[in-house]
């Protein structure tokens, strides 16, 4: 297969796909294509993308690639869907992130970090599949221990758990003014 072709397949993949498109999955649909032909063609997309001023972006993100939108054309990518972004509660995003930084960790770490009952909110991140049951603490009772999600990883723009802000970083971050309790769930990389 030629070049100009592969380039032309995987960027349907990717426009197709409805979440990240690992190395690994590539390869395993386009049969008969080198892994390392299959990467240069993804960094020859991504930089074609970026240096000409595409309305998408390849980004790596949660363990594979993805096209996105531009953060600068998020106004006009609202506008036509429609409605407000999620909202997740300061409640929500305190558990969230106690799971991000101590997983894996039971229901019962939470909410000694928390000082509250985290029952409900804990549900709400699995049905938003935000978090899942990654194992059993080996303790009486036998507690879940929840880890995040590659879910959660695309929601923050995040390429992998390392990428997590650092202590430092998060207090540099200044949140915006908001009415209520809760937060509006938008990308600070790519839409």
């Amino acid at each position: 297969m030629e070049r100009v072709d592969l380039k032309s397949i995987v960027e349907s993949l990717l426009f197709v796909a409805d979440g990240p498109l690992t190395l690994q999955r590539l390869g395993e649909v386009l049969e008969g294509s080198a892994r390392d032909e299959i990467r240069s063609v993804v960094e020859e997309l991504q930089a074609e993308l970026d240096n000409e001023r595409r309305g998408v972006r390849l980004v790596e993100i949660a363990g594979g690639y993805q096209l996105r939108t531009p953060k600068v054309n998020a106004d006009w990518v609202k506008k036509l869907l429609g409605g407000r972004p999620p909202r997740m509660s300061r409640a929500t995003l305190e558990t969230l992130a106690i799971i991000a930084y101590r997983q894996p960790v039971t229901r019962a770490e939470i909410e000694a970090i928390r000082g509250v009952d985290v029952d409900g909110v804990v549900s709400t991140l699995l049905e938003r599949n935000l978090i899942r049951a990654v194992a059993r603490k080996d303790v009486p009772g036998r507690p879940f221990l929840y880890g995040t999600t590659a879910e959660f990883l695309q929601l923050f723009n995040l390429k992998d758990l390392s990428h997590l802000p650092t202590l430092k970083e998060m207090e540099e971050i200044t949140l915006p003014d908001v009415q209520g309790d809760a937060f509006p769930l938008e990308s600070t990389e790519e839409s």
